[in-house]
């Protein structure tokens, strides 16, 4: 008998069969999309199944992993439930709309399987604390789609945070989006119903899944995002790059095991606007409306380099920088900082550090628990904001200081049987 030397791992590049990690797709359209395309490049991985409440985006990936492959032996599945039952699967991507993201990933550890999931996580405090909670519980590896915390350039910015180039940190700036793209409070009405499709086509109740039930509009389900702007669909416009933005400056801050403890809103929901809030260490975190992606306003000094930026300031000095690789710096920092550093190989690094922590069972930088403590302060952010008051919040206890009405909305019923 010959045994072929790519199975013992002996061709060059080449690694065993079973060592490979086994990784499955729930939910991928264009976002996902990114990450598929990064683990077909790895010779420690193998992409075996998808599912998808669509027929078409099933048949889409089933292709495409095919022709990676050479072979046919991607499977399909409509529900999630059969493919999370295989038990050859390490790992699943979840991409679907950000409503699923927290039962779909809970369903998922309690299946044994570890998690890359997309941002953002959660559509409440409730949902974050069960995602973070599920985790620790049942010892599986989750890494959210966060890939900013392996961005050189937001490195570099934090560890100057962090190691005190900046002298004593004072205030951390998130850019946590734009109105015009996303309102910090969206919509709460519903677009008129259309003939549904059928079932095998897309399976409109499996859509709506957690979610209020509502007629089907075809707008809700299109490959941009048409769910973003409406309330029982998203979990409020401060999150689209809160968490992003917010997570780095809870990093910078020394702040990932905690959230803000105060909070106060300022602005309107058509117009630019801002969240002000405090972190028990004193250090002050402002969460702003970037105006049209992330470009200056005119009332500071806050230089809008693009998308997710954020910018950190000491004593001393400051930091900034965005999507895009920028770096900007205080005049003493100038000797110190590069102007650019690359950002093509961000989404690769972060998927490394998924893999490697598969491997070894340990944690990866955007782990349940950082995310589900960046979550809550941008969730507490849009409470504050949508009650248009200031709030005060308990970290230990996890719930508003002496306001009921708050503390009503730190959790969403989710339409049974789903449940997180």
């Amino acid at each position: 008998m010959i045994v072929p030397s790519a199975v013992l791992g002996q061709r060059a590049g080449a690694v065993a069969p079973s060592d490979k990690v086994v990784i499955a797709g729930i939910g991928i359209g264009g976002r996902g999309m990114a990450s598929v395309n990064t683990v077909l490049r790895y010779q420690d991985t193998r992409f075996v199944a998808i599912c998808d409440v669509k027929k078409q985006r099933r048949e889409i990936i089933k292709k495409l992993i095919d022709e990676r492959y050479q072979n046919s032996d991607c499977m399909m599945y409509a529900y999630q439930e059969e493919l999370l039952a295989r038990p050859d699967i390490d790992a699943v991507i979840i991409a679907t709309p950000e409503f699923w993201h927290a039962p779909l990933s809970v369903q998922a550890a309690h299946a044994g399987k570890d998690v890359f999931c997309e941002k953002p996580c959660s559509m409440s405090i409730q949902e974050s604390r069960a995602l973070a909670d599920a985790f620790r519980r049942t010892g599986r590896i989750y890494q959210a789609g966060t890939q900013r915390r392996n961005g050189p350039n937001f490195v570099w910015a934090i560890e100057a945070a962090r190691t005190g180039k900046l002298g004593k940190l004072q205030t951390v700036h998130a850019n946590v989006g734009t109105y015009i793209m996303w309102p910090p409070i969206p919509s709460k009405d519903w677009l008129p119903e259309e003939p549904e499709p059928p079932k095998e086509v897309l399976d409109w109740d499996r859509w709506l899944g957690p979610c209020p039930w509502r007629p089907y509009n075809s707008f809700y389900v299109t490959g941009g995002g048409g769910w973003n702007n409406w309330y029982d669909f998203h979990g409020g416009g401060i999150l689209e790059w809160g968490s992003h933005t917010v997570d780095l400056c809870q990093w910078a801050a020394d702040c990932d095991e905690t959230h803000a403890v105060e909070y106060v809103p300022k602005g309107a929901n058509g117009a630019p606007y801002s969240v002000h809030c405090t972190y028990s260490n004193g250090i002050k975190l402002v969460m702003r409306d970037g105006n049209n992606l992330g470009k200056r306003l005119p009332d500071d000094g806050w230089l809008g380099m693009g998308s997710c930026s954020v910018r950190f300031e000491g004593d001393e000095g400051w930091v900034e920088t965005g999507d895009g690789g920028r770096i900007a710096v205080s005049d003493n920092l100038r000797g110190d900082a590069p102007a650019r550093l690359s950002d093509s190989l961000v989404l690769h690094n972060h998927w490394r550090d998924f893999i490697e922590c598969i491997k070894t069972r340990s944690q990866p930088r955007a782990n349940a628990d950082r995310a589900c403590n960046s979550h809550i302060t941008c969730h507490a952010a849009f409470i504050a904001f949508e009650l248009g008051r200031r709030l005060t919040w308990d970290p230990a206890k996890e719930e508003f200081v002496n306001d009921a009405e708050a503390n009503r909305m730190r959790s969403r019923a989710l339409r049974k049987p789903w449940a997180v």
